[in-house]
């Protein structure tokens, strides 16, 4: 029997609040335990409710989604799933460095929506095109960067993984890539994410361009 995600759904519009928390609690494996109308109000439900995911809007209110999402993350082991009106949002860069798992425009499908509360739930990350987009954009402008010597702990097959899980590839993708099975990609995903201390692929993605193991528009 698949287990039941916990939600905390944020956002300071009622309505849209309501309308993905009515979406979400319809699926059979999902279950919303808290709404919240701000980012105050997010972080008391999480720490209350101790969700396995907070949806959460990144502008609100008395405390906007990144600094909710920075407690969150630094306090709990919720994943956080966010949420944006635009897609050139200059906060993307700042919300994923929080710890945000996910992002994703209010404008999403239903169906959508609910794939991704799944997936980030079940410990993948999950980035809309748009913002995969401005991500890389973002990491382009910035001065060049200088490599880590923490990636020293990779094998060089953990290091190629790395380089295809920034360029957006899916476990499927990669063990396609490398000619080897997918359980095999997991393990090396699973290998370098612990080795660098990171709690998840947007992380890894993060480290991937911020130490020059890739290269924006390099594929």
């Amino acid at each position: 029997m698949t287990a039941t995600v916990r939600v905390v759904v944020a956002d300071d519009q009622e309505l849209v609040r309501g309308g993905f928390a009515m979406i979400l609690a319809a699926q059979p494996d999902i279950d919303v335990v808290a709404e919240a109308g701000d980012g105050v109000e997010a972080v008391a439900a999480v720490r209350e409710h101790d969700p396995d995911l907070l949806l959460l809007d990144i502008r609100m209110p008395r405390m906007d989604g990144i600094e909710a999402a920075r407690i969150v993350c630094a306090e709990t082991g919720c994943k956080v799933l966010m949420l944006t009106t635009f897609d050139h949002d200059d906060y993307v860069y700042d919300a994923l460095r929080a710890g945000a798992s996910g992002f994703l425009l209010k404008d999403v499908r239903r169906d959508d929506l609910v794939n991704a509360v799944r997936v980030v739930a079940g410990g993948e990350a999950l980035l809309a095109p748009a913002v995969t987009r401005r991500l890389i954009s973002e990491f382009a402008a910035r001065p060049a960067p200088r490599p880590t010597r923490e990636l020293a702990v990779l094998t060089a097959r953990e290091r190629e993984t790395l380089q295809l899980i920034a360029r957006g590839l899916s476990n499927a993708e990669i063990a396609e890539t490398l000619v080897v099975t997918e359980h095999t990609v997991k393990t090396h995903v699973s290998n370098l994410l612990t080795k660098l201390g990171l709690r998840d692929r947007v992380q890894a993605v993060i480290l991937a361009y911020e130490s020059g193991v890739t290269i924006p528009g390099s594929d």
